[in-house]
């Protein structure tokens, strides 16, 4: 069943999705897929719209939207006015863009163009995709999507009723960046080398790589299943923290910021959160 709000437009290799912002995203992903278009796939099973994604940069698994963003229409709160922005406008990084940090609050977006490639290979740069594909070499697309959604499932990343390790936020914390030089410190104090991956595009040839998160957390004594009253850590991902059942977001932030602090104390290193906070004060960022 096709997404009701998109429109689409085929150039030669390549399908143009015109998409309302208030669109389901992951429907969006399953029609992609249906159509055999490479670009989404790995991005299967995020809850949310699609007017969130290119806010955030959203990305998982290998892929974020970046690569594939076409266009971004949103009304401008100042001008009182409509505006198109190209990617190369977006100012798009792991996680970022314009419309979460320099304009954060001055755009709703209402429209987003991905352009994506028909009958295009899959991305298989995640380690556990590489892994449930070993063997085969050239996987559909809608075979990737569902391999990532039973992926985020085992990992309690997908919404299923029912299931405890779902009461969250997603990843609460980015994997921060760092560069050769923290990654030698730390192997240096730890006595191993910890694991890193690369950063997006524009780190290519920076030495900056990805640290991740998940690994700087239970090195700090935060394990899976940790909690605090009715605040934890999944037992399913070190990055989701869950509400056991009655926790206010008072208690979430105060896990939150005792796992950041003790991440800081060991690894010199400061956790960056990816939720947004709604009635909360500025400072708690």
């Amino acid at each position: 069943m096709g997404v009701r709000g998109v429109q689409k437009y085929e150039h030669a290799e390549h399908v143009v999705y015109e998409v309302g912002a208030g669109e389901d995203w992951d429907a969006l992903v399953k029609q992609s897929v249906e159509d055999n278009c490479a670009g989404l796939e790995c991005l299967a099973g995020i809850p949310g719209t699609v007017g969130g994604t290119p806010v955030q940069n959203v990305g998982a698994y290998g892929q974020e939207v970046a690569s594939t963003v076409a266009n971004v229409r949103a009304y401008d709160m100042r001008t009182l006015a409509f505006v198109d922005f190209p990617p190369a406008e977006c100012d798009f990084a792991y996680r970022r863009s314009r419309f979460n940090t320099a304009d954060r609050g001055r755009y709703v977006i209402t429209r987003v163009d991905y352009s994506l490639m028909l009958g295009g290979t899959a991305t298989l740069r995640y380690a556990d995709l590489q892994k449930e594909f070993q063997g085969h070499s050239d996987p559909r697309v809608k075979e990737v999507a569902e391999a990532v959604r039973h992926i985020r499932r085992s990992k309690g990343m997908l919404l299923v009723d029912g299931d405890p390790d779902c009461r969250s936020a997603g990843s609460f914390f980015k994997n921060p960046l760092v560069s050769a030089e923290q990654i030698h410190q730390i192997a240096t104090k730890e006595g191993k080398e910890p694991p890193y991956f690369p950063a997006g595009p524009e780190d290519e040839h920076s030495g900056i790589v990805k640290l991740p998160a998940a690994w700087l957390i239970e090195q700090a004594g935060f394990a899976k299943g940790f909690a605090q009253g009715a605040a934890g850590i999944s037992s399913r991902h070190t990055l989701a923290l869950i509400n056991r059942g009655g926790a206010s977001a008072t208690k979430i932030l105060a896990l939150a910021d005792e796992i950041a602090s003790g991440v800081e104390a060991r690894f010199g290193i400061r956790l960056e959160r990816e939720p947004v906070l709604l009635g909360f004060a500025e400072e708690r960022r």
